[in-house]
């Protein structure tokens, strides 16, 4: 599965390299790709581990918003 996150309060390649490392370190995430500019994370994920939820929870904890 894909999923795109709009995440909001990332300000600097510090922000984005947390928010990756948030959602890489939850088990079934495959891949991660943040764009700064557009303040929109794209992940590749397998849907029997991982939920939407829980990557909302991973960049929460971060500091960040998801706007839905």
């Amino acid at each position: 599965m894909e999923t795109t996150l709009d995440v909001r309060g990332m300000t600097c390649s510090h922000c984005e390299r947390a928010v990756e490392g948030a959602l890489q370190e939850l088990e079934g995430v495959i891949g991660v790709e943040v764009n700064l500019g557009t303040n929109r994370v794209d992940v590749t994920y397998d849907e029997a581990q991982v939920t939407v939820k829980d990557m909302q929870k991973a960049v929460e904890d971060q500091g960040y918003e998801i706007v839905m």
